[in-house]
């Protein structure tokens, strides 16, 4: 009887393994800095990967992370475009392009827009929604502004304000930009009293960015969302995913996050704001721990589902309700996991891609019968359509009039 038993469990278990499990698994190529375009497409091809997220960072900036950049923006032309096609339909992978910027505060936001408006162009070039290339960012935060009384509504008009020529102009080239959810909260100096440092932080404030756009340019923003940043403020993602427009989701970044709620840390300073900076001689005096970099605020740790262990998220639930709701679009694994891309050590960067690869499969690819593996005969818009026509470099200005 136990044998008949486990024949019909198989039986049922293949039975849920329809056609509509095929979703590409990509890399984000932020864990290869200093690589080439041709560097990344090898790096996607060696782990099994159906894609890329092409980071393409200023080159200009004083940040210490996330410097990828791996298309030439400031000279992508018309035949740059046509070899990234070109490659990609010969390799069989996708791409999409981003950078993760603040666009609306700080003292590079002019230069931060302009440089969002030149990967719109280059996402156009590309193909842009018809191939599925879409624009990746953040918005940001104007700290000055939140500092205000109604300092977060004033950010939501000014992210209007900004935003809606950039949507303007992606909407013309048939480009969606997609925003994604993380707060940065290291995106300012450990004495800052607060953390939260870009608008798209919680739910509540996408669903306001998307009500306060004019409805001209609504349709041109959508989501990329990142479990993990709502993991480390105790929220469950699957039930952000079903408290959210869904039609908005176009992109999952897959990364995780270990909370440490029985740290020291957590135990004096709490887990409902971050950590503060005091003098480290009372500190020490007091026996009261503190952050070691704005980045060590909130205790947690970056991992990779499926990678030296287990994280704080319910991988299994999560991607039950994102497939039950008929999520059809790219995974992007964001390798920032302590034990991987953050070793500095290119094995491990690359162990980590492979076993989150081989963790999501079970629940996004088919059941063959060479096990789970994404059937590439429906891959999504195949071959990619290259580009008829080259676009002017515009700026803000241009778009202000």
């Amino acid at each position: 009887m136990a044998a008949v038993g486990a024949v019909s469990r198989r039986a049922a278990f293949a039975g849920t393994q329809g056609a509509n499990r095929n979703n590409p698994i990509w890399l984000m190529t932020s864990a290869f800095p200093g690589e080439s375009f041709d560097d990344v497409v090898g790096r996607a091809k060696s782990t099994g990967a159906q894609g890329l997220e092409l980071c393409v960072f200023p080159r200009d900036t004083d940040r210490s992370d996330h410097v990828a950049t791996h298309l030439d923006y400031e000279s992508f032309d018309l035949e740059a475009a046509k070899k990234v096609v070109d490659t990609c339909n010969r390799e069989g992978l996708r791409v999409s392009v981003g950078a993760y910027i603040n666009l609306i505060g700080g003292d590079r936001q002019t230069e931060n827009q302009n440089h969002m408006l030149k990967l719109i162009r280059i996402a156009a070039l590309l193909g842009g929604d018809a191939n599925d290339v879409v624009c990746g960012s953040f918005v940001g935060y104007d700290h000055v502004l939140g500092r205000q009384d109604r300092g977060f509504e004033k950010n939501l008009e000014k992210f209007r304000d900004v935003f809606t020529p950039i949507l303007g102009y992606a909407k013309d080239l048939g480009v969606t930009v997609c925003v994604e959810n993380c707060p940065m909260e290291g995106w300012q100096p450990a004495t800052a009293p607060d953390a939260y440092n870009n608008l798209p932080g919680c739910l509540a404030a996408r669903k306001l960015m998307y009500a306060i756009l004019p409805d001209g340019v609504s349709g041109a923003l959508q989501e990329t969302y990142d479990p993990s940043h709502d993991i480390w403020q105790h929220i469950d993602p699957s039930d952000v995913i079903e408290a959210m427009d869904f039609r908005r989701l176009r992109r999952i970044h897959i990364k995780g996050t270990r909370n440490f709620p029985r740290s020291a840390d957590a135990i004096h300073w709490g887990r409902l704001y971050p950590e503060q900076v005091v003098d480290a001689a009372l500190a020490k005096k007091a026996g009261v721990p503190i952050a070691k970099s704005e980045w060590d605020r909130m205790n947690y740790e970056p991992r990779l589902p499926g990678f030296g262990g287990s994280d704080s998220c319910d991988w299994t639930k999560f991607l039950s309700t994102l497939m039950a709701k008929g999520y059809k679009y790219p995974f992007v694994i964001e390798n920032e996991a302590v034990n991987s891309s953050h070793t500095g050590n290119m094995g491990a960067t690359i162990q980590g891609f492979r076993a989150t690869i081989l963790n999501t499969a079970p629940q996004v690819w088919p059941l063959s019968a060479d096990g789970y593996k994404f059937d590439d005969t429906q891959m999504r818009g195949d071959p990619m359509v290259a580009p008829a026509r080259d676009l002017p470099v515009v700026t803000m200005a241009d778009l202000r009039g």
